[in-house]
């Protein structure tokens, strides 16, 4: 018996297929990276699907290629000439443009990965306003000198009457050494402001006072990244340094990172991060100075050489279309002062053009780490992810309501960021020199 196809039914078929073919087509392009990174001695090799294929430039004095075209899939080796960026294009059938991808070809860099754990100390520049209260006059009055001329919690003192502040004890010494008005320059956010306030002598304590709680310094456990051994850089943490309080990024007066010895390890609970807790030692053998506090991670130098027994030699870092979902490992301390390897797995890869925290998601798998510590805990931030013998990137947040999972950076902005930081830092030195 033959069943005879409506004309409305064959239509609604049709266009079930082509909303397939377009989802998928939409998917397949989106997988392509924008941007593509080689370095200058390997070469590449990318493979294209039917009905798509790459298309280069005759005149290319970066990169040179060679193809193999098979029916279904075309496969493409490209090696780098020279360091220098080229562009690619994805086309349909070899005609119509698609898409345009950037190539970089870029030096070998090759590093160190983390794994320890380390102490943080930091001394902030300026002193951080983390709290208001009223003073109590002589007359029983309750004022707040500070609220009434406008400073805000989160400002940055930087100085009072024309001399920088170093800590929180001198802003009370100059502010305790004048009775009249004083001039406070603060940095709020990227502005700089001046405000005019009069002290209110303390009934309490018969001291000036201005109604600030201002904060100095911090400290805290967390997991070194990298280390290279060429230019003695660091980089840990894989996320900013930020006042508790506040939520502020600290500005970095100066700092170390030191030893930390694990204590114990609190497991994480769906709605419950857990937590790593250590303490310094060797305190006067600091590992390296701290230089920069940004939100992709802290960065200094190194005093000397540290030992991770993993890698006796630098292993490539792997840029993030190197990157694949599917079975890594990440390197942490969390007994016995030990560094350890664990199983995780990449579920997500958000492919980025700038930097981000968030760059993919991981979940553990390996069963020691799930015991030990129900997962991701706080503290493990900047742990290196390795893939296929490449350092990748480095755990920076847990998911509070899942702690198997959680996110993590791409190396690549961990290193650009330390490199930008370190040019600014030299721009900034010939400024005071000129």
């Amino acid at each position: 018996m033959l069943y005879r196809i409506s004309r409305s039914s064959l239509f609604y078929i049709c266009l079930i297929f082509f909303l397939l073919f377009s989802l998928s087509f939409t998917y397949y392009i989106y997988s392509i990276p924008d941007n593509i990174n080689i370095f200058e001695n390997e070469t590449r090799s990318f493979h294209v699907n039917f009905p798509f294929m790459l298309s280069f430039s005759t005149e290319d004095e970066i990169l040179a290629y060679t193809n193999s075209n098979k029916t279904i899939r075309h496969s493409y080796n490209i090696s780098p000439l020279k360091q220098g960026n080229s562009k690619l294009e994805l086309t349909l059938f070899g005609k119509i443009p698609i898409k345009k991808i950037d190539v970089s070809v870029v030096p070998d860099c090759q590093v160190i990965p983390g794994g320890h754990s380390i102490g943080v100390k930091m001394n902030i520049k300026g002193v951080l306003v983390v709290g208001m209260e009223e003073i109590e006059n002589s007359m029983g009055e309750y004022i707040n000198p500070s609220l009434e001329s406008g400073l805000q919690i989160g400002d940055v003192i930087l100085a009072i009457n024309g001399t920088d502040v170093n800590d929180s004890s001198h802003v009370q010494s100059l502010i305790n050494d004048s009775s009249n008005e004083v001039k406070i320059k603060i940095k709020r956010k990227d502005n700089i402001f001046n405000f005019n306030v009069k002290p209110v002598l303390s009934k309490l304590d018969n001291a000036y006072r201005i109604g600030l709680w201002v904060r100095d310094k911090t400290a805290g456990v967390g997991t070194l990244t990298y280390y290279n051994t060429l230019d003695k850089t660091f980089g840990a943490l894989g996320h900013a340094i930020t006042d508790v309080d506040t939520g502020i990024l600290y500005n970095v007066q100066d700092g170390e990172i030191l030893n930390s010895k694990v204590l114990s390890v609190q497991q994480g609970k769906s709605g419950y991060p857990g937590e790593i807790k250590g303490i310094f030692y060797e305190a006067d053998k600091p590992i390296g100075a701290l230089r920069f506090n940004t939100e992709f991670g802290i960065f200094g130098e190194i005093y000397n050489n540290i030992r991770n027994p993993m890698f006796q030699t630098s292993i490539p870092i792997g840029y993030q279309n190197d990157i694949r979902k599917g079975k890594a490992y990440i390197l942490t301390t969390l007994e016995d002062n030990k560094i350890d390897r664990y199983e995780v797995y990449i579920e997500k890869i958000n492919y980025q053009t700038k930097p981000d925290t968030k760059s993919m998601i991981i979940r553990v798998t390996d069963e020691r780490l799930l015991k030990k510590s129900g997962g991701i805990v706080q503290g493990m931030s900047g742990s290196p992810i390795i893939q296929n013998g490449k350092l990748i990137g480095a755990v920076t947040h847990v998911f509070v309501n899942d702690p198997s999972k959680g996110y993590a950076i791409f190396i690549e902005w961990m290193l650009r960021i330390n490199e930008s930081e370190n040019q600014n830092q030299i721009v900034n030195n010939l400024n005071i020199a000129n």
